[in-house]
């Protein structure tokens, strides 16, 4: 299992998916590989040896509403036991658990407003 609390991905949801991942590859130089999602592709952003750093995906499909921003994914132990805790503490879930290939994910916003996302692997 992966460490708790680390962070394991970052993503960027956005339309014109395309323009923005040649945006993030001209100006800090990463590389594409593509991710087919049926009708469309989503990108798995690396570096120039190939290593994944980030994803940039459309804003459709399971990925609809997500904000357009870098979410970062922090790994828990529990994600149902997690989301009860941010409920709790007065934080929002705005979308509950739902999977992909990376294992069971969930979007949460502090009660100032950060939002970032909790994955159970």
């Amino acid at each position: 299992m992966e460490q708790e609390g680390k962070i394991i991905s970052a993503d960027l949801t956005v339309h014109e998916a395309e323009q923005v991942r040649n945006f993030y590859e001209y100006v800090i130089g990463w590389e594409h590989s593509e991710v087919n999602m049926g009708s469309y592709n989503d990108y798995i952003m690396t570096t120039k040896d190939g290593t994944p750093v980030a994803g940039v995906c459309h804003q459709v499909g399971s990925n609809e509403g997500l904000p357009p921003v870098w979410m970062v994914y922090f790994q828990v132990s529990d994600l149902n036991d997690s989301l009860e805790t941010c409920r709790k503490l007065g934080g929002k879930v705005l979308r509950e658990p739902g999977g992909s290939g990376c294992g069971s994910f969930a979007v949460i916003e502090y009660p100032a407003g950060a939002i970032c996302a909790l994955s159970q692997m």
